[in-house]
């Protein structure tokens, strides 16, 4: 074997080894990992679907409990893979096993890469299990099955990322939390989830287009439901722009140590 190929071996190895590791972490607990998404869309299901839907009534001419199977999947893979990769790296900061890691051969791409899987992974499997439980109430088919997947891991790499970053700048257990509740929770419940921003006012239709969440909802939508307030051009765009954003700030505070190195 050439030392060409040892490296990208071992460089393999790593990522299996970190990505093994996130998929344990989070499946080991399940019942706090994965089940809570699946009671809480349950209940979103029964009160907002069934008791105030069949009051709204249709929404872009779809059943209000189908129209808002998007939003709520597309919510439970933000929150987890956000959720799975934040908590995850500050631990390992906490308990000072990072260090072990920054010093190894592996580059920091690799380490970048495992983690973000690892809550790609879990945002993915509580999406699926969310999914599974809206079949329990609609009975809708994928519009595109290509962006329907497409968006979905999309979605949740990006927000693993953004994980990754409130991780390496949180310097205690609180600051993990900053994050979800005081910006994550508003740009999802604005971001279309549960209405069409036809309804908006003018004003407040132009500044929902500054939600970056909008996007995702509204093309995860088009993929279920083949409909959609944003042209999928724009939402892939917009959606690719942050991920390449992402990563790039994320591989830069990684290599540089930030809130790691002391």
């Amino acid at each position: 074997m050439s030392i060409s190929a040892q490296r990208w071996h071992r460089y393999w190895v790593t990522y299996q080894t970190l990505l093994h590791k996130e998929v344990l972490r989070f499946s080991r607990i399940w019942v706090q990992t994965i089940l809570p998404s699946a009671i809480t869309t349950t209940l979103y299901f029964v009160i907002f679907g069934r008791l105030i839907g069949e009051r709204i009534g249709d929404m872009d001419g779809f059943a209000y409990i189908d129209f808002i199977v998007p939003g709520l999947v597309l919510m439970a893979v933000i929150t987890n893979a956000y959720s799975n990769v934040v908590s995850s790296f500050y631990s390992s900061k906490f308990s000072r096993y990072v260090e072990e890691l920054l010093v190894s051969p592996a580059p920091a791409w690799v380490i970048l890469a495992g983690y973000v899987s690892g809550g790609v992974a879990r945002g993915v499997a509580v999406g699926l299990v969310v999914m599974g439980v809206a079949m329990l109430f609609t009975d809708i088919r994928p519009h595109s099955v290509v962006v329907t997947l497409l968006v979905f891991v999309l979605t949740a790499i990006l927000f693993a990322l953004g994980g990754f970053i409130n991780a390496v700048f949180a310097n205690s257990f609180d600051d993990i939390s900053i994050v979800p509740t005081f910006v994550l929770a508003p740009l999802t419940y604005l971001g279309g989830v549960f209405y069409s921003i036809d309804l908006l006012p003018d004003v407040w239709q132009a500044l929902s287009l500054a939600n970056p969440v909008l996007y995702m909802v509204n093309a995860f939508r088009y993929g279920l439901l083949g409909t959609s307030d944003i042209p999928l051009f724009a939402a892939f765009s917009m959606i690719l722009g942050f991920i390449v954003m992402c990563v790039f700030i994320s591989l830069r505070l990684l290599q540089r140590g930030v809130g790691v190195k002391h």
